[in-house]
C-alpha cells in the first residue's frame, strides 16, 4: 500500500503570496527591526533629544533624496546634488554677511536673511538648469555631465568662500535649522528643518504622482523611445528633473547653512552617497521608470537611524562607511532579484 502523499498546494500558494508583500514592504520591515534592535542594545535610541538628531539628520537627505529620486525615475543620475548643497550653502552665507558689492559701480546690496535663503534656492536651480540642459541639448551621458557638474560647483564654491568657511550668520539666520514648532502643543519638539523637509516632499510627491510631468518622469525612465513617440517632450521632462533635484539640493544648503549658523567649502562631501543609498533602499530602480516619494521617504529614515544608531553603537567612522556601502550593495542586489515581483 502506497504511503499517503501530502499536498503542498495550499503551502505554495501562500508563500507565493507571501514573497510580493514582503518585496513591496521591504523597506518599513527593515525599518522596523532595525529601530528594534537598537531599542534592545542601546539605552537613549528612544530620548527626545536622539530622535530630534535623527529628524535632523535625514531633513537635509530628504531634500538631496527627494529630487535624486525625480532624476532616476528618468533613468538619469545627479552626482553634483553634494557640491550644489555646499555652492547655495556657501551663496547664501555670503549674501546674509558681506551682501554683495559691485565694485564697478561701487554698490553695496545687502540681504536680509530671507533674501540670502531665496539667492541659494535660485543657486541650486541654476545648477540643475546647466545640468538638465548638458543631458539634453549635448546629450551627455548623466553621469558624465553631473560628475563634472561636480568639480564645477565644488570649485566655485571654493572661489566664492576663499576657502574658509562663512560663520557667525546670526540668530535670525539660524531659527530655521535650529528652531522648533513650540507654539504648536503637541508637536513643540519637532525641529523646523524636518517641517520645511516634509513639506516639500509631500508636494514634490504630488507633483510626481498626480500631474502630467509625473507621469511623465515614469514614461521617460520605463521606456524613452516609446515616450518620444507617443509625443512626450522628453527633453523638457528630463530638464524638469534636475531642475527640481538642483533646486531641492539648493534648499538642503539652506538647511544646512542655517543649522550650523556656517558655511564650510567641504559641507555636502559624500551626500550624493547617502541619497542614493536612500532612493534605492527605498525601492527604486537605477534603469528608470520605477520608485515613489513615499518609499524614498522610508529610505532617509532607515539611512538616518542606521547612522544615529552606528554612532550611538560607538562604531568606527571608517565602519560606517563600509557598512552604509555594503547596505546600498545589498539594496541594488535584492531589488535585481525581485525585479517584477513587487
Amino acid at each position: 500500500m502506497p504511503p499517503p502523499t501530502t499536498d503542498t498546494t495550499p503551502l505554495r500558494t501562500a508563500t507565493a503570496g507571501l514573497v510580493p508583500l514582503l518585496v513591496r514592504f521591504r523597506s518599513v520591515l527593515a525599518l522596523a527591526v532595525l529601530v528594534l534592535l537598537l531599542s534592545l542594545t542601546t539605552d537613549s535610541f528612544w530620548s527626545e533629544k536622539n530622535l530630534q538628531n535623527v529628524l535632523r539628520q535625514i531633513s537635509v537627505n530628504l531634500c538631496l533624496s527627494v529630487g535624486m529620486t525625480l532624476v532616476v525615475l528618468t533613468g538619469g543620475i545627479d552626482l553634483s546634488v553634494g557640491s550644489t548643497l555646499a555652492l547655495a550653502g556657501a551663496v547664501t552665507a555670503g549674501l546674509a554677511k558681506s551682501g554683495l558689492r559691485l565694485e564697478r559701480i561701487n554698490t553695496l546690496i545687502e540681504f536680509t536673511p530671507a533674501g540670502a535663503m531665496l539667492a541659494g534656492v535660485a543657486t541650486g536651480l541654476v545648477v540643475g538648469l546647466v545640468n538638465g540642459a548638458a543631458v539634453t541639448a549635448f546629450r551627455l551621458p548623466p553621469f558624465v555631465a553631473t560628475l563634472g557638474m561636480l568639480s564645477i560647483a565644488r570649485g566655485l564654491t571654493m572661489l566664492w568662500t576663499g576657502g574658509n568657511p562663512i560663520h557667525d550668520l546670526g540668530p535670525a539666520f539660524s531659527f530655521l535649522g535650529n528652531g522648533r514648532l513650540d507654539a504648536i502643543p503637541l508637536l513643540g519638539w519637532v525641529p523646523m528643518l524636518i517641517v520645511v523637509a516634509g513639506a516639500l516632499a509631500a508636494i514634490v510627491a504630488v507633483v510626481a504622482g498626480h500631474t502630467r510631468f509625473g507621469r511623465g518622469l515614469y514614461a521617460v525612465g520605463g521606456n524613452e523611445r516609446a515616450a518620444n513617440a507617443s509625443g512626450l517632450p522628453v527633453a523638457g521632462i528630463k530638464r524638469g528633473a534636475y531642475l527640481w533635484c538642483g533646486a531641492l539640493a539648493g534648499v538642503a544648503g539652506v538647511l544646512l547653512t542655517s543649522r550650523l549658523n556656517a558655511a564650510t567649502p567641504d559641507a555636502g562631501m559624500g551626500y550624493e552617497l547617502d541619497a542614493i543609498a536612500a532612493v534605492v533602499i527605498g525601492g527604486a530602480s537605477l534603469g528608470g521608470g520605477r520608485g515613489s516619494i513615499a518609499g524614498t521617504v522610508l529610505g532617509c529614515l532607515l539611512i538616518g537611524v542606521l547612522n544615529i544608531g552606528l554612532v550611538l553603537l560607538d562604531v568606527s567612522p571608517y565602519w560606517q562607511q563600509v557598512i552604509k556601502g555594503l547596505v546600498i550593495l545589498a539594496a541594488v542586489a535584492i531589488d535585481r532579484a525581485t525585479a517584477g515581483r513587487g
